[in-house]
């Protein structure tokens, strides 16, 4: 069971509890007042395997989590985004680059700290407008080829998989 940073409910403001809701299949977290249940469902996030010239571009993070270590551009969806969309403002606002994207990956679930659950989209794409830079949230971005990839990836429960799957796809070709 996932522990929660949530103490009390977000609608009426009393103390939550696990329990297994009737014809539930987990404990879920339930209003001692209201009875609302507590469903914790991963927040959605999108980003991009930017590849030029068979290699990859990363940015070193700027903040925490996982301040100086290596990324994919991307982060979390707004609510009124699709996860296309999502990709695109990410990859500009942190690299300044406009990308076209050119394919599906896959999704990896991961956990952003200790409260969120992430489902990580990522897609294929390439740079069609402008020259990385870091902005936002990079301190650096660099182009590395498939055998030449840092071993201080952040997020590495899905990062890790997902530059795996990316290399995999880059060796069949």
């Amino acid at each position: 069971m996932l522990s929660s940073p949530f103490r009390f409910c977000p609608y009426c403001g009393h103390e939550l509890v696990w329990k297994q809701p009737n014809g539930d299949h987990r404990p879920r977290q339930v209003c001692r007042a209201c009875d609302r249940i507590l469903y914790r469902n991963p927040k959605p996030c999108a980003g991009a395997f930017i590849v030029r010239d068979g290699r990859l571009l990363l940015l070193r993070r700027s903040i925490e989590p996982y301040a100086g270590w290596w990324d994919l551009p991307g982060g979390f969806m707004e609510i009124d985004e699709t996860p296309e969309e999502t990709v695109l403002r990410e990859v500009r606002e942190e690299t300044g680059l406009e990308v076209r994207l050119t394919g599906l990956l896959g999704f990896y679930l991961d956990s952003y700290g200790p409260e969120y659950v992430t489902l990580n989209i990522y897609f294929l794409a390439e740079p069609v407008a402008g020259e990385p830079r870091p902005l936002s949230e990079a301190s650096e971005v660099r182009w590395f080829a498939p055998d030449e990839l840092p071993q201080n990836v952040a997020f590495p429960s899905h990062s890790r998989r997902a530059l795996a799957d990316w290399a995999g796809q880059i060796q069949r070709l």
